[in-house]
């Protein structure tokens, strides 16, 4: 059983298909607000919950995440559910954290065109020997990762000496954390960074969507 949620954009061009983070779900004002910009740049954003989030606000009761292989298949069911009700838009995935992380991992056997993450985590915060960028090596479907610059699962610096692949691109929000969220004596905001990353992921998708429909 999915649970999702669709913020509808009124001259959606694109879809994008949006997994939440290992800790919260699609109901944060992360993924809301997410959502509401991508809105407003001819965006459809699907966000939705993995079966151990539903059950984790189901009971009550915290709980680690399903293995990977779990995670997978009800990302790819979910893919095949949206272009099944709706195959006019080009579709894309993506997510906050771990959600993005699923998703440039099924991104190539899915039908997918492309996949945005807010905030990869490119290492465990602390453990910058634990890389999680093999797939990212030779993925050859679109990635755009918007990462903020002092994020500790991956900062601006440690992620330029990591051999991507040329078919993934990262942006940097100004003095963001994990969650894009700048400190005060930045001089910016967490919703300035928001619309930007939600701008530069707009832009990405409706450039590999030109000429595309699934």
């Amino acid at each position: 059983m999915f649970d999702y949620q669709i913020t509808e954009s009124d001259s959606a061009r694109c879809r994008l298909i949006l997994a939440h983070g290992a800790g919260a779900g699609y109901q944060t004002p992360f993924m809301e607000d997410i959502s509401s910009h991508l809105a407003q740049q001819s965006v459809e954003v699907w966000r939705f919950n993995f079966p151990y989030m539903q059950t984790m606000q189901e009971t009550g009761k915290r709980r680690p995440p399903d293995k990977m292989p779990k995670l997978e298949a009800h990302f790819k069911a979910l893919v095949e559910e949206s272009i099944s009700k709706s195959a006019a838009l080009p579709t894309f995935i993506g997510g906050k954290s771990m959600g993005g992380r699923v998703a440039t991992h099924i991104l190539e056997e899915s039908d997918a065109l492309g996949a945005v993450v807010f905030g990869y985590p490119f290492h465990p915060p602390g453990k910058p020997d634990k890389l999680r960028t093999v797939h990212l090596t030779d993925i050859k479907k679109p990635v755009c990762i918007c990462q903020g610059e002092r994020d500790t699962f991956g900062t601006q610096k440690e992620i330029r000496n990591y051999p991507l692949a040329s078919s993934v691109t990262t942006s940097f929000l100004s003095d963001g954390d994990h969650s894009l969220k700048p400190r005060k004596k930045s001089g910016f905001t967490l919703q300035s960074n928001l619309y930007e990353a939600a701008r530069t992921a707009a832009m990405f998708m409706l450039a590999h969507s030109k000429g595309k429909q699934l």
